[in-house]
């Protein structure tokens, strides 16, 4: 079932080009049954390209919509998995967080991060649980304030009554550039146990160049904010650079750490990431600057069939949620290289996606993003699916 007309799709495709944002323009929604096996096709070369080498089988991935956990989110953006598999979710353009149970999808407001200040691209965006949750209880948050974004910590307190179960912020990293558009706002914790951060440059290109900037960014920390050793700047939060808008941070099985980034009008990207890498923006967008200062991404995308937010690494893959795409895209890896050509999945059937999960036993948790100010939802959005995939 496809969600969308031909007359919205040129709607869509025309403000996108005038507004050049990363989140695409507005798409409607809705959704087929959760139980449906949903359609897969071979992309054709104007949707992917990446380099294969000619003697690659081809790519025979595939993905069944198992259930869906959870109706009637609001805005959903940042998700992380607790102990034992229950999920926690942010909201956008309300600020608070809630946990969805893993078993049956019961919802709990745990409550609302202070200071957050919603607009445009901005509000309450990724969320990390800590790798020590289960002695201190630590839960992160990316965020927008009047004045910049931020990273905090949170005490997370279950046995407090729903809606007060959060503590006080405590800021570990603030000075983030904020703007209506390309607030980045990713975070996870990687095999390091140190906090990585995905950034947007505002609007502001000159940011992504500029290493004195947080902006356009990725950003390796401890759990405490601070530099981390073996950062390419002793002093410096900044791992890498040249990004547009970083909104998909994933590792690999080997500990690598892929990035998935929107582009402008031309190329979405995927990035093998590289300790003080300069991804090219605004100089560059996509492959081919030859410009050895710069790093060339391991695969990219037409922005109409991706624009590119949440990524996760499952069952030898990278998969990737998309946007304006409104597609899971399913990357197959060969170590540092794919493998076969990119997979599109759930094309048009369940509308905007913004984050993908890794879920415990090798599938994926998949979430919605068709009311965040873009898209046109249908009862029941936005959602949570549960995956199974190969």
């Amino acid at each position: 079932m496809q969600r969308r007309s031909v007359t919205s799709v040129l709607a869509a495709a025309a403000l996108l080009l005038a507004a050049g944002c990363s989140g695409g323009s507005p798409d409607p929604a809705g959704s087929p049954a959760a139980s449906s096996a949903p359609s897969s096709a071979a992309p054709s070369e104007s949707e992917a390209e990446v380099s294969v080498s000619a003697s690659a089988p081809p790519a025979k991935g595939s993905v069944r919509v198992v259930s869906t956990l959870t109706t009637g989110l609001t805005s959903p953006w940042g998700v992380a998995a607790l102990p034992g598999g229950d999920l926690l979710v942010s909201s956008r353009d309300t600020g608070k967080i809630f946990r969805v149970a893993a078993d049956g999808g019961r919802t709990t407001e745990l409550g609302t991060v202070p200071g957050v200040a919603p607009g445009g691209e901005g509000g309450l965006l990724g969320i990390a649980v800590a790798p020590s949750f289960g002695r201190d209880h630590q839960v992160y948050a990316y965020f927008t304030t009047e004045s910049d974004n931020r990273i905090a910590r949170m005490n997370y307190d279950a046995k407090k009554q729903p809606g007060s179960q959060l503590g006080a912020p405590d800021t570990v990293l603030k000075g983030i550039p904020k703007g209506q558009i390309h607030n980045g706002g990713r975070i996870a914790f990687g095999p390091d146990k140190m906090l990585y951060a995905g950034t947007g440059e505002t609007g502001d290109t000159g940011l992504a160049q500029d290493l004195k900037s947080l902006g356009g960014k990725i950003l390796r920390m401890t759990p405490e904010g601070e530099p981390v050793h073996g950062n390419p700047d002793a002093g410096s939060v900044v791992y890498s650079s040249g990004h547009r808008n970083v909104q998909g941070l994933a590792w690999d099985a080997e500990g690598r750490l892929w990035a998935a980034e929107f582009g402008q009008n031309t190329w979405d990207e995927l990035n093998l990431i590289e300790p003080g890498g300069n991804y090219g923006w605004p100089e560059a967008e996509g492959k081919g600057a030859g410009d050895a200062r710069f790093v060339d991404p391991v695969a990219q995308w037409k922005t109409a069939d991706a624009s590119p937010s949440g990524i996760a690494y499952a069952e030898g893959s990278i998969w990737m949620a998309g946007l304006r795409g409104e597609r899971l895209w399913r990357i197959p890896l060969a170590g540092q290289r794919p493998s076969a050509a990119p997979q599109a999945f759930l094309q048009g059937e369940y509308g905007r996606l913004r984050t993908v999960v890794t879920a415990g036993d090798g599938g994926l948790w998949l979430v919605t993003s068709n009311t965040d100010g873009r898209g046109e939802p249908e009862k029941g959005d936005d959602r949570v699916l549960r995956l199974s995939v190969s």
